[in-house]
């Protein structure tokens, strides 16, 4: 593969599995009650609140009292992160 698509397949890849983590991570803590004023999980809620709200509005997937559009957003990112790797590897061999 040239360097060029090999580099911009892990780029993609790296930038899926870490916005993968913070979706999980922001779910994880959301159960544990944990202090929202923390830099570090302020910055986690404003990189994951945009896509959702989004997702929120489109599919309410909440279901007594358990929110499941965190769940609904990483099926969608592992289907996104699959086709776009998938079409970087065709563009790769020409």
């Amino acid at each position: 593969m040239d360097p060029f698509w090999s580099f911009l397949y892990q780029v993609v890849n790296l930038a899926f599995q870490l916005y993968i983590f913070m979706i999980v991570a922001r779910a994880l803590l959301s159960w544990v009650g944990s202090d929202r004023y923390h830099p570090l999980l302020r910055f986690l809620y404003r990189a994951t609140d945009p896509v959702l709200d989004r997702l929120h509005r489109l599919l309410p997937l909440q279901f007594g009292g358990i929110d499941l559009t965190p769940v609904a957003l990483l099926l969608v990112l592992y289907l996104l992160k699959d086709l776009l790797l998938t079409l970087i590897a065709q563009l790769a061999r020409g």
